[in-house]
């Protein structure tokens, strides 16, 4: 009997080619872009939590204050943080590591033929560590290094691919500020960073190599401290206690501000990850609107259709189909269009996350939950607004569909 019903059903639609075919246009239209939102939205999604396991996790970020004011005057330039603000907040409770760094602005690279304008940091051994970030080529330096400002660096992955290609690196001499330093090794790859910068676009020497040869500093300035607490639990206790400690050490008084700052960058990616989630909802939000049109659609003409066959219905009450019949047999109808057109749209949704992601170089991931998720919503779209209709046509009056001209 289904299989009956099927193929009428399918011949009913093929009798109104156009018209079917127009009435699946909407949900194809519908199937495919909140596929296409939805890879989107996951691929943001994706972006933003390796852009989180890249910086590392409980971590806070010490800097000097651009400013500082005192009775009422500001002044640009606060006072620097030093390597001895760094030693004294290893004492604190609930810290893991701390890690004192300097970060220059970009300096130019020279090997053989090769240049490349690169982000220059020194940095302490513990600096990989607040960071997890490994070296998969060669050996770090160490804290013998960093007493005697040896000439010795890491590279990361993009600066390698520039300077070296597919040359092996470890070893190899390359020129920062007309100084030679020899390779150590090579970093792990870390991709970008929340604010867009490509962390691999990177050189580590040794802070002293940096202070003293690299850019003349003297007196143990640095412009960041990297902490890293033990869990995440304790980050409010370790903020607070940071605080204290410095506002104490740089000889602040009650009512002066802060000549430093503490950025927590677990709340800042904590933020970042609720923003792409609810971009992502956002996205699957607007494009369900076109299911719901799609699925207007299908009602409409189907509305239509009941019209045209009445007289058909008619007969077939008078031959003995039951008021169940006629209603499956509409409903049918509907459930067919809104599986080819979902189907369709499934395969237009896949093909335009391909594209993005090839030409618009974004993060898409196209998942089968996704299109699982998207095929259920057009099927339930289908069958709840093909229902009316059906219902309509199940319920008519034989004998007055019967005079139906």
């Amino acid at each position: 009997m289904l299989s009956a019903m099927l193929s009428e059903a399918w011949h009913a639609m093929g009798a109104n080619r156009l018209r079917s075919a127009l009435t699946m246009l909407g949900m194809v239209i519908g199937v495919g872009a909140v596929v296409l939102m939805m890879a989107v939205g996951e691929g943001s999604q994706y972006a933003v939590r390796q852009s989180i396991s890249a910086m590392g996790s409980n971590l806070f970020i010490v800097s000097a204050s651009l400013s500082t004011s005192a009775a009422g005057v500001r002044k640009t330039g606060g006072t620097k943080i030093t390597v001895a603000d760094a030693e004294a907040m290893k004492e604190l409770p609930g810290i893991e590591v701390v890690a004192q760094s300097l970060h220059p602005a970009p300096v130019q690279v020279i090997r053989g033929q090769n240049n490349w304008s690169s982000s220059i940091i020194g940095a302490v051994p513990e600096y990989l560590d607040a960071r997890s970030w490994d070296v998969v080529d060669g050996a770090r330096f160490t804290d013998s290094d960093v007493r005697a400002g040896t000439r010795v660096a890491l590279i990361g992955q993009t600066v390698a691919g520039k300077l070296f290609g597919n040359e092996e690196p470890i070893g190899k001499v390359v020129r920062i500020k007309q100084q030679p330093f020899v390779i150590l090794g090579v970093l792990d790859l870390k991709g970008q960073s929340l604010d867009g910068r490509d962390q691999d676009d990177s050189i580590i020497v040794p802070l002293v190599t940096a202070q003293r040869k690299l850019f003349g500093q003297t007196g143990g300035g640095i412009n960041m401290i990297m902490v890293k607490a033990e869990s995440q639990e304790v980050m409010p206790a370790v903020e607070n206690d940071m605080r204290a400690l410095l506002r104490q050490r740089h000889r602040l008084r009650e009512g002066m501000e802060n000549d430093f700052s503490i950025r927590d960058l677990t709340a800042t990616a904590n933020t970042a990850a609720e923003t792409a989630r609810v971009m992502s909802m956002l996205l699957g939000s607007i494009a369900s609107v076109s299911l719901l049109v799609g699925g207007i659609g299908i009602m409409n003409i189907m509305l239509v259709s009941v019209t045209e066959r009445t007289r058909e219905i008619g007969i077939r009450m008078a031959l003995g189909a039951r008021e169940r019949e006629i209603l499956t047999q509409f409903l049918l109808e509907a459930i067919i269009m809104s599986v080819i057109g979902c189907l369709i749209g499934l395969a237009l949704g896949a093909l335009g996350a391909e594209l993005v992601r090839r030409f618009g170089q974004t993060t898409v991931i196209f998942s089968v939950d996704s299109a699982v998720i998207a095929f259920g919503v057009a099927l339930t779209v289908g069958v709840f607004f093909g229902f009316y209709p059906a219902r309509k046509a199940a319920r008519l009056d034989p004998i007055e569909a019967l005079r139906y001209q």
